[in-house]
Order: structure tokens, then sequence, then C-alpha cells
């Protein structure tokens, strides 16, 4: 087992470095990089530039208003490139002073992408992610300042998710064919249709003020009071704001869950070793919670670091969107609209990263449950 995760651990850097290789170069062929965003932001609106924490300088201002309606300076531009990584300074063999741009003997000079490249994936070896383009923050920073609010939507999803699922699926198992299973398929396969984004809304409408009833906040993750409340009033405030979101992330993720355990069980019951205990008298419960339960259930537990890795990084963006929870999907949009290349690289390095972990994880769990299984052996 160990040669095996000691080639899995090595698969993943090839692997890791052709997912980058495929987004830096997808991202060459995009129009409109981050300083032609910065320009159509600042030709729309004079003041967004001061998003850039001054870089602009005191030439972008003339006398008698701002100039971007005629463009961006030059000068300005190529302080951009240079900031930005997209350009560095040469200067003349001799040249002793301070490379600028402005100097007779220095001159820019554009990095090539594949350069560009080879930079940014050294500095990710060593845990350098960058700074953001249009935040005075680093990618770092950033994404753990958006965690809580997606580790919030994805454990409690996921954790209520199993709670409601196996139990169901079970039941259903067990009561295979009759009422029960019928009207609970209808409702499972209802809520499979059901969109989670249109679900939030109808949630929204119905329970937070929209038309109906006022029971659940609108936004957010907690109340503008949080912090002069007790320590129980935290926790109460806390569950109070995500019943809605969790709500509405876990109808989808719950029917098909249910559904696999559901099937799981089918194709235990009917195996030959079920007929046997049966025949040697045990009882119902001893045969399913004894015998059956463990082998069905291999698959269902086994994939809970996928499962949780797909509500986590999933469908997150939509539900941020409508209950405005500022978390790790709305951060990864928001950066690809407005070209934030060090956000956009940094967190789907980290996320490529945590995936092919998980995927590790997921297989190891498969052991754990069952130890009968033997990657390496089925490898050889």
């Amino acid at each position: 087992m160990g040669a095996y995760i000691l080639r899995r651990l090595a698969l993943v850097i090839p692997t890791l470095f052709g997912v980058m290789v495929i987004n830096f170069v997808l991202t060459q062929f995009v129009p409109g990089g981050p300083i032609e965003q910065i320009q159509a932001r600042f030709e729309g609106e004079g003041d967004a530039i001061q998003s850039l924490g001054g870089t602009a300088g005191g030439g972008v201002q003339e006398e008698g208003g701002y100039v971007g309606s005629r463009g961006l300076p030059p000068e300005f531009l190529a302080r951009l490139e240079l900031q930005f990584g997209f350009a560095r300074i040469v200067c003349d063999e001799g040249f002793a002073g301070v490379p600028s741009i402005t100097a007779p003997e220095c001159r820019k000079e554009p990095i090539p992408a594949t350069e560009r490249f080879l930079i940014m994936m050294g500095n990710y070896l060593t845990l350098d992610f960058g700074q953001s383009y249009f935040r005075s923050i680093s990618v770092v920073d950033l994404v753990l300042e958006k965690m809580p609010v997606s580790i919030t939507l994805g454990l409690w999803s996921t954790l209520i998710g199993y709670l409601i699922s196996i139990p169901l699926g079970i039941r259903k198992a067990m009561k295979d064919g009759s009422s029960f299973d019928t009207w609970t398929s209808g409702i499972i396969i209802a809520a499979y249709a059901i969109p989670s984004f249109l679900f939030a809304i109808v949630l929204m409408v119905v329970f937070a003020g929209g038309s109906y009833f006022q029971w659940f906040p609108l936004r957010g993750l907690t109340s503008e009071n949080f912090d002069q409340l007790s320590p129980l009033g935290k926790v109460a405030d806390y569950l109070w704001h995500i019943v809605l979101p969790v709500t509405a992330q876990l109808i989808s993720a719950f029917a098909t869950l249910t559904l696999l355990t559901k099937n799981s069980f089918l194709d235990e019951i009917k195996k030959q070793y079920v007929m046997t205990a049966r025949a040697k008298g045990l009882s119902e419960n001893r045969v399913l919670y004894g015998h059956v339960f463990r082998n069905a259930m291999m698959l269902v537990i086994a994939g809970f670091p996928s499962v949780f890795l797909g509500v986590f990084f999933g469908s997150a963006l939509l539900i941020e969107t409508i209950f405005s929870l500022d978390g790790l999907g709305q951060l990864s949009f928001k950066a690809a609209v407005e070209r934030d290349y060090p956000v956009m690289f940094g967190t789907l390095f980290a996320f490529g990263l945590i995936s092919l972990v998980v995927g590790l994880l997921s297989d190891l769990m498969y052991v754990f449950v069952d130890p009968r299984i033997d990657f390496a052996r089925r490898e050889g």
C-alpha cells in the first residue's frame, strides 16, 4: 500500500503541471487582459484607478479633469506592465543608476509567456501565490478571508446530506416497491430536477421577507450586532443565517446520495451471503447492520471526500450571489471577469492540488472501509 501511495503522490506533480499549462495557454487567447480591464474601467469611471493603491502616480490627471476619455498615458500603461510582471526593464551595459523606464539607457522589454509561466510555477513551489492585481492583499490572505463562507456551505451541506440520505436510502431499500418507496422517490426526483439557485429564490421569497414570512435573514452569515451577542447567541445567530443557503445547496446533493445508498443496499441484499445469513436464523437487523451495512456503505462512505469537495467548490457561486455571501465562488468569478491572474491561477493551483490529494484520500477510505481491497495488487 505504501508503494501505491508513493506512486499516486508522484503523479500529482505532472498532473497539476498539466492542468496549469492548459489553463495558462487558454488565458493567452482570451481577449482583454488585466491592463485592458483597467483601461476600460478607467475610461468608464475616472476614480476606479484608485483601487491600484496609487500606482498611477500623478500622471493620470491634468488641469481640467481626468484624461481617461482620451486614453491612458503610455507611461502609465508601461508602469502597469512592469507591476503586473508582463515586462521588465533592461538597461545598457555599464549603466550604474537605478533601472527606470525614464532613463535613456533603459527600455521596457516584454517577458515571453513561457518565461512568465515558469516564474509563476517556481513561485508556487515555495507557496508564493503573489498579490491580487486589484486588491492590496496577497492571494493566500484573500482566500483565507473568503474561506469561512465556503466551509460553511460545503461542510454543513455535506454532513446534513449524509444524515438525511443514508437512513432514507436504507429505508427505501428495505421497503423497495412499497408506497413509501414510491412517494419518496417522487419527492427525490422532483428535488433533483429543481435547480439549486431557483430553489434558493423560492426560499428567499417565502421565508426571508419576500412576500410571505420573514423568519430568516436575507443576507450574510451573521447579524450586524454579532460581536455584542453572548457565545450562545452567536451560535444561534450563525445557525439562523445558514438555514436557507445550506438548504438551497443541499437539495440536489441529498437526492443523488439517497438513490446511491438505496441502490447499494439493494445490490447487497440480493447477494448469496445475505440469503445464507437469513437461513442461519439471524434477525433482519443483524443481517442488515452486521453484514449488509458495511459492504453497501463502502461506496457511500469512501466517496465522502469527493462529495464534500464537489459541494465545497461546486455550485456555490449562485447561492453566494443570491444570499449575498462573499465566499470562494464569488472570488473566483470576479477574478475571471477582472482577469486577476494571480487570484485565478493561485486558487486554481491550490484547488487542483486539493482535488488530487482528495482523490488519494478517497482510495484510502475504500481500504479503511474494506481492508480486502488492495489497489497496489490490482495495479500490478
